[in-house]
């Protein structure tokens, strides 16, 4: 909960959701912004979430930097568009990963020596049958497939004329 998120908690992520993707897309600048002679099809996808959106309760760091994505993603727009770089973000629903499992699974990461627990407390596995996915108009949660797609859909020329957008993969969540 945003009273008892502590400095350090907050600094995490920060970092991983907003300063890495800064950091990469810095490091990118001199192969994206090229003369318009060497223009080609260059896209930025970043990853931000409905929790960026909407906000969600006990996650108030994790909401600002995904927010923070968004407002990213759209100056890379505004910035490098003239290099004929588009720049767009995905906000993902619920997709079924380690990051979404039960959390009572014990999946951790090590972060700068810190132990992290990975997970959500009591969530239900994707193939669980006594999974209740009510909220989500389409009555489940995305394939990490699925969430491919939707990248790779916005870094193909299809999307050639997309940029400064955030596309919501959530399977109707958000309507």
């Amino acid at each position: 909960m945003l009273h008892t998120t502590s400095d350090e908690t907050w600094d995490i992520i920060q970092k991983i959701h907003v300063k890495a993707p800064f950091r990469i897309i810095r490091q990118a600048a001199p192969y994206f912004r090229l003369k318009p002679e060497q223009r080609e099809n260059r896209s930025i996808i970043n990853v931000s979430s409905t929790t960026g959106l909407h906000g969600n309760v006990g996650q108030a760091n994790y909401a600002a930097a995904k927010a923070a994505v968004i407002g990213l993603t759209k100056t890379v727009c505004k910035e490098w568009g003239p290099f004929g770089v588009r720049a767009n973000t995905i906000a993902f629903g619920l997709v079924h990963t380690r990051l979404t499992a039960a959390k009572e699974k014990g999946v951790a990461i090590d972060i700068d020596g810190k132990k992290v627990a990975l997970g959500i407390p009591g969530a239900r596995d994707m193939g669980d049958p006594n999974a209740n996915y009510a909220h989500i108009p389409l009555r489940r949660g995305s394939h990490p497939d699925e969430a491919a797609a939707a990248m790779l859909f916005l870094v193909s020329p299809l999307a050639s004329y997309v940029s400064g957008h955030t596309l919501e993969v959530t399977g109707g969540v958000g309507i």
